[in-house]
C-alpha cells in the first residue's frame, strides 16, 4: 500500500487524472475496509484538484447517508429523490451540473457550492453509492471529470 499521493499541479486536469487513478488504486490496495478507502480517496482529490467538496454518500437505511468527506460541513442524509445525489442515484448516471441554482430541486448544503458533478458506484446493477464533487466555481466541471470520476467509480465499487 502507498503512503502518499504526488501530483505536478502544473499538470492539465486530464493528466492530474492520469497520474492520480492509478495512486488511489495502489493507496487502497490490500485495504479491505470501505472507510478507510473511501477516506483516503475523498482526500486524495481534495488534495490533488483542490475540490471546494469532495465526499461520498451511501445508499443505505433507505436513502443517502455521508460517508467521508473532505471540505465544509455537509448534509448528513439525502432522499434518493432529492437533489443532485438523488438525481444521480435514481438514474444510476452520473449528473453534471455546470449551475447548482439552475437545477431543480438543488439541496443547498452550502451556499458556497456553485457547480456539482455527481457519479454513482454501481455493483451488480445496484447503486452503492454517489461520488460528490462541488466547487465554487460556475461550470467547473466537464466530460474529462466525467470521464476519470466514473473510471475512479469503477475502481470504487470493487471495495464493497
Amino acid at each position: 500500500m502507498a503512503e502518499s499521493v504526488i501530483i505536478d499541479t502544473t499538470l492539465s486536469k486530464e493528466e492530474k487524472y492520469k497520474s492520480l487513478l492509478p495512486q488511489i488504486e495502489a493507496l487502497v490496495t490490500g485495504e479491505t475496509d470501505l472507510i478507510a478507502n473511501l477516506a483516503n480517496t475523498m482526500a486524495a482529490l481534495k488534495y490533488s484538484f483542490g475540490f471546494f467538496w469532495v465526499g461520498a454518500y451511501l445508499a443505505k437505511e433507505g436513502e443517502l447517508v455521508l460517508g467521508p468527506f473532505q471540505g465544509p460541513v455537509a448534509c448528513t442524509r439525502i432522499a434518493f429523490n432529492k437533489g443532485v445525489c438523488g438525481a444521480s442515484y435514481t438514474r444510476k448516471q452520473t449528473v453534471l451540473v455546470p449551475d447548482v441554482e439552475a437545477f431543480p430541486g438543488h439541496i443547498a448544503c452550502s451556499s458556497d457550492s456553485k457547480s456539482e458533478i455527481v457519479v454513482p458506484v454501481l455493483k451488480d446493477g445496484e447503486v452503492k453509492m454517489v461520488l460528490d464533487v462541488d466547487s465554487d466555481k460556475l461550470n467547473d466541471f466537464d466530460q474529462t471529470d466525467k470521464i476519470y470520476l466514473e473510471q475512479l467509480a469503477d475502481l470504487m465499487a470493487g471495495w464493497f
